[in-house]
């Protein structure tokens, strides 16, 4: 029995007994080992004093001890969690069991997939009840049985706002799970920092699948559902390596295309050092990365296409499994102490000539002749460039991060762009790519280009390059391949002004692979159509000032208000509000540093205002601050004339705003804001981002009901139960049903109320759950026939709001208006009528004032009326007033069939019906004819309902009119149409069972696969 299961059962909140290793005055104490009793307490001090405390004598110094220590308990811990998960994996049989239990207690179809479960406490109030936590791909699921009372709980990944780790009055350590309605608290798990980090990453995975479809590519080990079909370690590994592939993407800041393949310890050769610097091996589909172990001591990146060979050298003491890797710069770079060297050489061999088979290697002997011309700054870089290389493939060390602070020369600004963002390797891979854009994208007018044409003149206008033709050109050409490219993206505000500055300093096709890099590698998701990116940094950038910038957060409470100012910091880097000469050495540090650049140049002009931000009054009057802050910002060491932003405003008799350089500005930032990591800062994002995807959720929501509310009957409340069952029945389909074309069904670029729609599967569940028109087995033949109906456009899918004014007919039309769509529903497709457009007028008209210009139904036919008379036969069934009904509907049905009889001979001048004809149920429908129309119900009610007659072949006809007009006549059928219905309990009933009806299809659906399978 673990420590933690004593204390739990004792009733004990914490650890009774702890030793701990006290540090000097800046170092924190250690506490390696804590037990629940004294005993325990006591066996890990005997194993301590037998095998750690008589090897101190040979350190000089506390610090040392202090050290060894240290490491020595973080390895016994690594070697105890890595015996720990060999032991699952040498015995599955726990998980086994476990994995019978949640099928069992959750019933969810097989394709729901457990990754981990764990023993913890969940809280409600002050009691916590102790039971089992699943973590499956799509839900978080709870399960306790605890003095004869069971407990479930099932929260989807994609319904929770917030994860976070938090602390009650009981426990200093909890994982609060916040949900629309409510919060929840789980504790008491051995190993907290895993469960955290395992929900962190399935929520991440869950959202950008399912809600942010866009642009977002799932890692195929956790997308097919026969990857998923592993032991609950290899799950955990598969979420490992997603959440490091992810880092090594952002990182390095290579294409999301780039699959990690491996992560080796290894030492690098640095010549500018004269050592070997120790750090890791990266290795992916197209590169080669190393970062030392030391942040920001040195980072390579080397694109494949520039390696020349990858050659195995001797071993030796000195230099254990060298390996010497080549490039076309004629440079080499010195790789030891990789372990299973030979498999690694291996696999590079076959990458390396897979990319040289697919990019052929142009050599270029002319490059970079012409670079040094500018005076000290040249000579600079000229400097480095001999000791650390010049091309993609060169060392980046601290030394170059102080080159790019203080400014890159105009000469060299653009190649640098495009070797420090890895364009270069784009714009060398795809040879006439760019030409090839450019003729099949221009003369095309759509509304992308019409969107391009009214920005052209509003990049730039007061520099000279974008002051005639020659510059608009280029600029429109540039900006509209890269739509055609990408037409995810198109184009979006701001690409104009980026795409501008980067012309300034790089050749047309240059600045094209540029775009690329910023839009798809260094700003992810910045410029869609939500923009969401753009908005999970400026959480983040929040969460960033309340921690260095306390003071400024305290003072101003509400910091979505200066969020909403620097959002143009981060969507034109700083371009848009700052002097061109002082923004592009922003730029410059971007390029290098990427986002983490901007994050700490935001914070650095927030603590340079910090004082009149916190004297301001209103939002107003701090946008004026930071206005004329930006707008003061020089560059001294620009050479060309100062060209104003012309964005900032303040009037003339305001004090004047002292100046700033923009070298001090962007060193202050390095010195005071520089110490976030990329680790870190993707941490944060990953965080950000369900807060930021759960606010567009709930903004689609909340603009849904404000369009559909108007025009319905239904209560609010009941409308927004509706709207989640309507969204959680589209989720199930993306959980359970692969492939599943997720795209069409889940667009956020559509208006709000068309975002979500569903399928007639789909329709039929829900159809089954909340309309109060079941018919027994004839449910399902209505519910197609309304989805028919319903589908104005035959795309077969459906939105919310027509979903809605259907059911809203249903419940709460009057009779006239509820026999009115059960004819429309009888009538069979195919005719030039718009139903969809009738349904919304019948809708509008609940005054009672019909629309005298509404074109006339047609007539139905005698087939098309026995299907109708056998719906209502349906409806009656199990209804209190059953025989009554029956009765009524007999009648009704001699008095119609006598009605038509008399037209048909009317319209056939004395013809008469076929005698003989064959029975509904029998007869063929035609081939232009749906078999919803063919098909018949079979089912009957416990009074046997008369005989339908035989199917006359002639011109039998009946109006809608009749039909209203004979129902009327039997007051049992106007007191079945007119009753009250009650949508509540339909709701409460359809949240309870919606999952187990999908479950159950899912079954039925497989049963003759598995009997297939069996034989």
């Amino acid at each position: 029995m673990s420590a933690l299961d004593v204390r739990s059962q004792a009733g004990h909140m914490g650890p009774e007994f702890r030793w701990m290793v006290l540090g000097g005055f800046r170092s924190p104490a250690v506490e390696p080992g804590h037990g629940a009793t004294l005993e325990e307490i006591n066996q890990h001090w005997d194993w301590l004093e037998q095998n750690l405390l008589h090897t101190l004598s040979v350190f000089d110094n506390k610090d040392d001890i202090a050290s060894f220590v240290k490491g020595k308990v973080k390895a016994l811990i690594a070697e105890e969690t890595s015996s720990r998960l060999a032991e699952q994996e040498e015995e599955p049989e726990k998980f086994r069991e476990a994995l019978v239990k949640f099928e069992a207690r959750f019933n969810f179809p097989e394709a729901e997939k457990l990754v981990t479960y764990y023993s913890c406490c969940c809280w409600k109030g002050r009691v916590p009840r102790q039971g089992w936590l699943y973590l499956s791909t799509n839900h978080l699921c709870f399960y306790s049985f605890f003095l004869g009372k069971e407990l479930k709980l099932v929260v989807p990944w994609v319904d929770i706002q917030k994860l976070e780790r938090t602390s009650n009055v009981f426990l200093t350590d909890t994982i609060r799970i916040t949900t629309q309605n409510k919060e929840r608290d789980f504790s008491m798990f051995l190993n907290l920092d895993e469960v955290f980090k395992i929900m962190e990453q399935l929520a991440d995975v869950a959202l950008r699948r399912l809600l942010d479809n866009e642009g977002f590519d799932l890692d195929p080990g956790l997308q097919e559902p026969s990857q998923i079909t592993k032991r609950m370690e290899e799950k955990r590994r598969d979420l490992e390596a997603r959440a490091q592939n992810e880092f090594f993407r952002a990182f390095f800041r290579l294409p999301r295309r780039e699959k990690l393949h491996a992560v080796l310890d290894c030492s690098l050769w640095t010549p500018f050092s004269r050592c070997h610097t120790a750090g890791r091996m990266f290795t992916s589909d197209s590169y080669i990365c190393f970062a030392s172990k030391e942040d920001g001591c040195c980072k390579v990146i080397l694109p494949l296409r520039e390696v020349v060979s990858i050659e195995k050298m001797e071993d030796t003491s000195l230099l254990p499994n060298p390996i010497i890797v080549s490039i076309r710069s004629k440079m080499a770079f010195q790789f030891i102490e990789l372990r299973d060297r030979d498999s690694l050489v291996e696999n590079l061999l076959t990458r390396l000539k897979q990319v040289h088979a697919d990019h052929p290697v142009r050599y270029d002997t002319s490059r970079d002749e012409d670079m040094s011309r500018e005076q000290i700054k040249i000579s600079l870089w000229n400097d480095h460039f001999v000791e650390y290389g010049r091309t993609v493939c060169m060392f980046r060390t601290e030394k170059i991060r102080k080159l790019v602070a203080m400014g890159i020369p105009e000469s060299l600004r653009g190649k640098l762009w495009l070797l420090f963002s890895d364009a270069v390797t784009d714009l060398a891979a795809h040879p006439g790519y760019y030409g090839n854009l450019v003729e099949e994208s221009m003369g095309r007018c759509c509304l992308v280009t019409e969107e391009i044409e009214r920005d052209l003149h509003r990049s730039l206008p007061e520099h000279p390059a974008f002051q005639n033709e020659t510059g608009i050109a280029a600029l429109r050409r540039v900006l509209t391949a890269y739509a055609h490219r990408n037409p995810k993206i198109g184009y979006c505000q701001s690409m104009n002004i980026l795409t501008s500055v980067l012309l300034l300093y790089a050749k047309e096709e240059e600045a094209f692979w540029l775009l690329v890099a910023v839009c798809e590698r260094m700003l992810p998701d910045y410029f869609n159509h939500r923009v969401i990116g753009a908005q999970v940094d400026q959480s983040v950038f929040e969460e960033l000032i309340r921690e260095q910038l306390p003071e400024l957060a305290e003072h101003m409470k509400d910091l979505s208000a200066l969020a909403s100012i620097s959002l143009s910091w981060f969507l034109t880097l700083f371009l848009s509000i700052m002097p061109l000469e002082s923004a592009v050495n922003v730029v410059d540090c971007f390029f290098y540093d990427g986002i983490k650049a901007i994050f700490q140049l935001g914070l650095a002009v927030l603590e340079a205002n910090a004082q009149g931000l916190c004297g301001s009054r209103d939002d107003g009057q701090a946008l004026m601050v930071l206005s004329r802050f930006l707008d003061h910002i020089k560059n001294e060491d620009s050479p060309g004339p100062p060209v104003s932003s012309h964005h900032a405003f303040f009037s003339d008799d305001q004090e004047p705003c002292p100046v700033t350089d923009i070298a001090d500005l962007i060193r202050d930032s390095y010195e005071k804001f520089g110490d976030q990591s990329v680790a870190q800062i993707e941490h944060m994002r990953c965080r950000h981002r369900i807060r930021v995807l759960q606010g567009h959720e709930e903004t689609t929501k909340q603009n849904v009901l404000r369009v559909v509310i108007p025009e319905v009957s239904v209560l609010p409340e009941d409308l927004e139960e509706l709207y989640d069952l309507f969204k959680r029945e589209h989720m199930m389909s993306c959980y359970w049903e692969q492939p599943r074309p997720v795209a069409p069904r889940h667009d956020p670029s559509r208006p709000y109320a068309e975002q979500y729609r569903i399928d007639a599967r789909q329709f039929a569940r829900l159809f089954q759950l909340v309309s109060p028109w079941t018919c027994g087995a004839h449910t399902d033949i209505l519910a197609e026939r309304t989805f028919r109906l319903l589908d104005d456009n035959m795309d077969h899918l459906i939105e919310f709001k027509a979903f809605v004014s259907c059911l809203d007919i249903m419940y709460n039309g009057e009779m006239n208006e509820k026999i009115k769509l059960l004819y429309r529903l009888h009538i069979p497709p195919g005719d030039t009528i718009d139903y969809q457009k009738q349904l919304k007028q019948m809708i509008k008209d609940l005054a009672k004032e019909k629309d005298k210009t509404e074109k006339e139904l047609p007539k139905m036919s005698q087939r098309e009326f026995i299907q109708f008379c056998k719906t209502l036969y349906s409806m009656f069934h199990e209804d209190p007033e059953e025989n009554d009904l029956y009765q009524a509907i007999a009648t009704v049905t001699t008095l119609l069939l006598q009605i038509g009889e008399v037209g048909q001979r009317g319209s056939s001048s004395g013809s008469c019906s076929q005698e003989g004809g064959e029975e509904l149920q029998a007869s063929a429908p035609s081939p232009e004819q749906d078999s919803v129309f063919a098909d018949a119900d079979t089912g009957k009610g416990p009074q046997e309902p008369p005989a339908f007659p035989e199917e006359a072949q002639g011109g039998w006809t009946v109006s809608l009119e009749h039909i209203l007009a004979s129902l009327l006549t039997e007051q049992s059928l106007v007191n079945f149409f007119e009753k009250p219905l009650d949508i509540k309990s339909k709701l409460e009933n359809a949240k309870i069972n919606q999952y187990s009806l999908k479950t159950t299809e899912m079954s039925r659906q497989s049963q003759p696969e598995l009997k297939l399978s069996d034989l």
